[in-house]
């Protein structure tokens, strides 16, 4: 099953990236995101700590500041 949870991550990377960042901006825990996209917690937290460089935000709400500018939410 883990190795299913990679293929996801891997296969829609793009597509995961833009799911946990709008899941951020919506307040979800790391758990709840992990229940809804079916990834672990690690990779969870990967993908946020990877996000904050690549889009050189400082913090959580900067990831929310790049969510609402990209329109993810509202």
């Amino acid at each position: 099953m883990f190795g299913v949870r990679i293929l996801v991550y891997v296969k829609n990377g793009i597509n995961t990236k833009i799911d946990v960042i709008t899941l951020i901006a919506q307040e979800f825990t790391t758990q709840e995101i992990t229940d809804k996209l079916f990834l672990s917690k690690h990779t969870i937290e990967s993908c946020r700590k990877n996000l904050i460089a690549k889009l050189n935000v400082r913090n959580l709400a900067g990831l929310t500041k790049h969510a609402l500018k990209m329109k993810y939410i509202d």
